[in-house]
């Protein structure tokens, strides 16, 4: 059975990540499991082999697993999840670990079935203070599984239309595959925009990789309602800006590495405009995914 994993410190922007997911795991017929990060405190940092006692590394264990029971329990009593007979109900199970927050979720993640990790944004700062919060940083940064950022005070919407923004790189091919079939589950439309700068001239090679890049996706991607749209503005902050305010998408995707747009939200360049939408979640796909169905 697959599981969707989500991380919870016991914020309200965690438990708005998990209530998110159950909507998700609902439709995925997955289950959810919430994990939580015991980061066991030095006695003396300047002491390197003096740590906390066993006897309180045990009892942050029982107050950790006693908050993840209440969250579950509030999670599942929810009223929206009270479905109707014959529809499937995503169990909810829980689990600690000894460690980072980053530790902690990447241990797990490879170690089971985790189709998705789903975090929550959190802090007064919108996307930039989670974005460069060290812990939800590292995550995305290392993560080989895609990984889902749900804004602090975001309400789940039927999925009618994901956006994928893409700089035309033969690996985002593979992500618009995994994508696909997370679409495919909501009926969603899966929309394809490349943001160029309008000052810039289109140029006969610019062209020709947009078109080989189309046509990897046809001949890759097997689903029926994947459209393309072309965004020309004055930079890609102002384009992505466009694309959440007009596009009416439900969701934002991409592929963090090097030099692409993700990477240089991670460093700030375009956290700004990016706050400006902070409503709509954001899917993040490592660059190597081959492996990972959604």
């Amino acid at each position: 059975m697959k599981k969707i994993l989500v991380p919870t410190d016991f914020s309200f922007a965690a438990k708005g990540a998990a209530s998110f997911a159950m909507h998700i795991a609902r439709e995925m017929k997955a289950n959810i499991q919430l994990c939580n990060a015991i980061v066991v405190p030095v006695e003396a940092p300047a002491v390197a082999h003096v740590t906390t006692p066993l006897i309180a590394v045990n009892a942050l264990e029982e107050a950790a697993i006693a908050e993840l029971k209440r969250s579950a329990r509030e999670i599942e009593t929810l009223e929206e999840f009270q479905t109707a007979l014959g529809d499937y109900t995503p169990a909810v199970e829980y689990v600690t670990g000894i460690g980072t927050v980053p530790e902690v979720v990447s241990n797990f993640a490879n170690q089971h079935d985790v189709c998705l990790v789903v975090m929550g944004m959190s802090g007064a700062g919108g996307l930039n203070e989670f974005i460069l919060g060290s812990s939800s940083r590292t995550i995305v940064e290392k993560a080989n599984y895609p990984v889902l950022l749900i804004p602090k005070d975001s309400q789940f919407k039927c999925l009618h239309k994901i956006a994928f923004a893409t700089d035309l790189s033969r690996e985002d091919v593979v992500a618009i595959h995994i994508l696909a079939g997370f679409a495919r589950v909501f009926n969603a439309q899966l929309l394809i925009v490349h943001i160029k700068d309008k000052n810039e001239k289109m140029t006969i090679q610019h062209k020709l990789d947009i078109e080989r890049f189309l046509n990897d996706v046809t001949n890759n991607v097997n689903y029926h309602k994947i459209y393309y749209q072309y965004v020309l503005d004055k930079d890609i902050d102002e384009g992505l800006d466009w694309l959440a305010s007009y596009g009416q998408i439900q969701m934002l995707a991409m592929v963090h590495r090097k030099h692409s747009m993700m990477h240089n939200i991670l460093k700030g360049s375009h956290t700004q405009r990016l706050k400006r939408h902070i409503g709509i979640p954001l899917m993040v796909f490592p660059q190597e995914c081959s492996s990972w169905v959604i």
